[in-house]
């Protein structure tokens, strides 16, 4: 409590100290923010789908976060309590604390803060941190971040500081500085020109010290970037190139490769119709502000995976593909047709056609044998071919048709056909290598009038590997505006153990106002892995009551 009270304190002091000197009376102009959010789960006993005993019976995280602006100074604070992290969630959340708190004030070109901070260099691939409460995931910094604008499209910032892992800090400090230049504002003959183009840059470093006897780590290691944007009506064209000096870890078995981001992505779009692509090379690039912890924590990049981004439960949590830091090559290409009202195909209400197809192979390597390394039991090093494709990791291709029936009827239908290398991404060592999966899927939404809806959803996931198929049913009714209750059930009705064809079924319901939400579910909850942009966390299964509060103001 003394430290909450010392933030708000010194928030307080500073914000009407430098805003006073300016114009009093927006002292009285300041306004409060923020949010809220519990969720517990009540865990029960349920060995038949290998649900993980629960000491504690309960789990429960919670957070609340404080904004306060005023004029050009805004600061704020999160509490975040743990007791205890609900299960799946990384064990390091424990207990209670303030691991996120900040000042910041700008003022004409200059920007900056004090405490924590987000912040991200070009497409992440050099440096990104960020929060995703989903994944118990938050590589905040806690430092100092300037940003200036030293003259009309010409943007400079640069940050310093130490990762969040937990309820503490990283070992290791990071240093960067990033630029942008919109040439069209820079250069005034280029203002009214309908070629976009933007360029950039950013370097990043870190430093940890080398306590290790047997081998001689770099205590400095740094990365560099450089990166475009090009627009012209209706087509946008992009590219960034990273490359990291050598930067022995855990996550690569402290080999002294460089490493290496390649990325390009183009799209076009008029009415009715888009498409964009992309394609990415990445080789060893792992990039952490502690170089032997495991895991994602303390991750000063972001490498994203270029797939569909799932929304139906059966390949949302099933097989979704897992980024690769140590080295894959991808890429994705998604198109969007929409065929207006009273056409062919569109008929009276029109249709929308998205298709999509995304693939990643591991980077072809050779193996440089050292025998010094391996008396030490390291990995290799080796050197790599940029065109030429390793084992392959993943496949997706999907077809998805959303068309209106009537007033009253709608349909979603989506097929998916995947195959994915369970054991790359999963880190085990199942007797096959490729899992091939189809999942169909039907979204079927009746608004019975303007207040009452009820949305039925039917997937079906038919592989021959791992657990064999699984069917998925949800009926949800939704009365407007306020509540909605729904039911699922998840069968393995084709495991060749007869035992593990298990039913999960459970019941939920919500109400929603004026900033509130409140939901409760009962029921069983299968294990599975739980994405969000390629970074994931394995889910346990479960059993019991879970409720969630969220409320914003």
């Amino acid at each position: 409590m003394k430290r909450l009270a010392l933030i708000l304190s010194f928030t307080l002091i500073i914000s009407q100290s430098l805003v006073g000197q300016e114009n009093k009376s927006i002292i009285q102009q300041g306004e409060v923010h923020g949010n809220f959010q519990v969720e517990a789960q009540y865990y029960l006993k349920d060995s038949i789908i290998g649900a993980p005993i629960v000491p504690e019976v309960m789990g429960m995280n919670g957070f609340g976060n404080i904004n306060y602006t005023n004029g050009p100074v805004s600061a704020g604070f999160r509490y975040e309590s743990y007791q205890n992290a609900l299960q799946g969630f990384p064990e390091g959340y424990r207990g209670n604390g303030i691991p996120y708190r900040y000042f910041t004030y700008t003022k004409d070109v200059l920007t900056f803060t004090v405490g924590n901070f987000y912040e991200q260099f070009g497409n992440g691939f050099i440096f990104r941190t960020y929060e995703e409460r989903g994944l118990g995931y938050d590589n905040v910094m806690d430092g100092v971040r300037v940003g200036l604008q030293l003259a009309p499209g010409v943007y400079l910032k640069g940050v310093i500081g130490q990762q969040r892992v937990f309820f503490d800090l990283g070992e290791g400090i990071v240093r960067g500085i990033d630029a942008d230049i919109s040439l069209n504002e820079a250069i005034s003959t280029w203002a009214g020109s309908e070629h976009r183009l933007t360029i950039g840059g950013s370097f990043v470093s870190k430093y940890q010290t080398d306590q290790r006897t047997e081998l001689v780590l770099p205590e400095n290691v740094a990365s560099g970037a450089a990166r475009f944007t090009y627009k012209y009506k209706k087509i946008r064209f992009g590219g960034e190139y990273v490359y990291k000096i050598n930067d022995p870890s855990l996550d690569n078995g402290y080999i002294y490769n460089p490493g290496e981001v390649i990325y390009f992505q183009t799209s076009y779009s008029q009415k009715g119709f888009g498409i964009n692509g992309s394609v990415m090379r990445n080789d060893n690039m792992s990039f952490k502000s502690d170089r032997d912890i495991d895991g994602n924590n303390l991750l000063i990049n972001y490498v994203p995976a270029l797939t569909r981004q799932q929304t139906y439960n059966l390949l949302a949590t099933l097989y979704p593909y897992a980024t690769q830091l140590n080295g894959q090559m991808g890429a994705q290409v998604d198109l969007t047709k929409k065929f207006g009202k009273n056409t062919a195909f569109g008929g009276k209400y029109g249709t929308t056609l998205a298709l999509n197809f995304s693939a990643y192979n591991n980077i072809d390597t050779n193996s440089i044998y050292d025998e010094e390394r391996a008396a030490l039991g390291l990995s290799p090093e080796y050197t790599s071919d940029h065109f030429t494709l390793g084992e392959k990791f993943w496949r997706e291709m999907n077809v998805e048709i959303t068309k209106k029936i009537s007033k009253t009827f709608s349909l979603i239908f989506d097929y998916s056909y995947l195959e994915y290398n369970q054991n790359v991404i999963e880190g085990k060592n199942f007797p096959w290598d490729i899992v091939y999966a189809s999942v169909f899927v039907a979204d079927i939404t009746t608004r019975l009038n303007q207040k009452h809806a009820i949305r039925t959803e039917l997937q079906s996931l038919h592989t021959g590997e791992d657990q064999g198929s699984w069917a998925t049913a949800i009926v949800e009714y939704t009365y407007a505006p306020h509540w909605y209750v729904a039911v699922i059930d998840q069968y393995n009705y084709d495991n060749e153990k007869e035992e593990k064809r298990i039913h999960y079924f459970n019941v939920s319901t919500g109400y929603n106002k004026a900033g509130t939400r409140i939901s409760l579910a009962y029921g069983r909850q299968r294990a599975g892995i739980f994405c969000v942009g390629g970074v994931c966390r394995v889910v346990p299964a479960s059993n019991g009551l879970y409720m969630s509060i969220t409320h914003s103001f």
